[in-house]
């Protein structure tokens, strides 16, 4: 599911209001269109002197099983799993999805964190809410502790946030715009030339049919590709 939504601060969300929105034209490495020349720049200066990795403008991708896990840190079996990718413990606590506004910032600010959101934004209160009182440390600037995620000021509770963003996706402003975003994550933006000028190419690997894993007659080299295919992301099947 796309982040849908740009306005974190306000005390109330003005659906009527089309600035309240993100761009959905975009893709959410270039949400912040300061991040766009950086974006091109790295595609067009890449070059792999091996010749089997094609130019990509993100090194990481919207959609993968760390990024589940980390929105569902405070859920379980997801705790579980986060804590076995971390080696045994849980990740540094300014890394942990801690809140809302902050999570938006960070794709602001970093155009590698191009993490999109999953349907629980939608639909699932308790993923909020750190029912299980797990340990998940402290912030280093404010020395917060992390318990139960940081929500926009606009909601009142958990569950009025999962109702306003319901509203969100279901308002007429997405309806006339979400068509961009299955552009350039289902549709004709998604590889080739389209995708090039969209600033929205990423790693050969995502790409399905990108990797005959038969043809690799390497066990290690094959195994390798695997985990690199199963942890990155992968990108749909085009339409």
């Amino acid at each position: 599911f796309p982040w849908i939504l740009r306005d974190y601060v306000s005390e109330t969300l003005d659906l009527s209001n089309p600035a309240v929105f993100r761009d959905l034209s975009k893709p959410i490495g270039v949400a912040n269109e300061r991040h766009a020349r950086d974006v091109k720049e790295k595609y067009e200066s890449f070059e792999d002197p091996t010749g089997t990795v094609d130019k990509f403008h993100y090194g990481t991708h919207y959609s993968n099983a760390a990024g589940v896990m980390h929105y569902l840190i405070r859920t379980e079996p997801f705790t579980t799993l986060h804590i076995q990718l971390q080696s045994g413990r849980f990740d540094c606590s300014d890394r942990q999805f801690h809140s809302v506004p902050a999570a938006w910032q960070a794709r602001m600010e970093n155009p590698v964190d191009v993490k999109e959101l999953i349907p629980e934004f939608f639909y699932f209160p308790e993923f909020l809410e750190n029912q299980n009182g797990f340990d998940l440390g402290c912030l280093q600037l404010s020395n917060e502790k992390v318990g139960d995620v940081v929500l926009p000021r606009w909601a009142r509770s958990r569950e009025d946030f999962i109702h306003q963003h319901r509203k969100a996706l279901e308002s007429e402003y997405v309806s006339a715009h979400l068509h961009e975003w299955i552009d350039l994550i289902f549709g004709y933006k998604q590889r080739g030339p389209a995708a090039v000028e969209a600033l929205n190419v990423f790693y050969y690997c995502t790409y399905e049919g990108a990797v005959d894993l038969d043809a690799i007659a390497d066990e290690t080299q094959r195994k390798a590709l695997e985990g690199i295919i199963s942890n990155f992301g992968q990108t749909p099947c085009q339409l």
